[in-house]
């Protein structure tokens, strides 16, 4: 697999393109590389050993992708902002019963 082409793939499904990512980096740092070029790279998303950090994010807008993976298999989740609902609950035991 192609981390360029997945990400490409997987923003265009969503109604993106490459050229709405605001940033790249982790939770901790920016990276001040680019995109195109730092993930042109080919890895073997199927089971076995993680090659892709899972720290890594790409961050756009409103919405962002974090990576996951199970037993060594590995790919892209897209995020988005939750939209604030409209119904108002009142109470001070709110959590206590849902």
């Amino acid at each position: 697999m192609n981390l360029l082409k997945e990400t490409k793939e997987l923003l265009e499904e969503k109604g993106k393109t490459i050229f709405d990512v605001l940033w790249i980096g982790t939770k901790d740092a920016v990276w001040d590389v680019d995109i195109q070029q730092l993930f042109n790279v080919d890895y073997d998303d199927g089971f076995g050993v993680q090659e892709i950090p899972d720290e890594l994010i790409v961050v756009g807008e409103d919405w962002w992708l974090e990576r996951h993976e199970y037993d060594g298999s590995e790919w892209w989740e897209f995020n988005t902002m939750p939209v604030k609902p409209t119904a108002i609950k009142q109470g001070a035991n709110l959590l206590q019963r849902w």
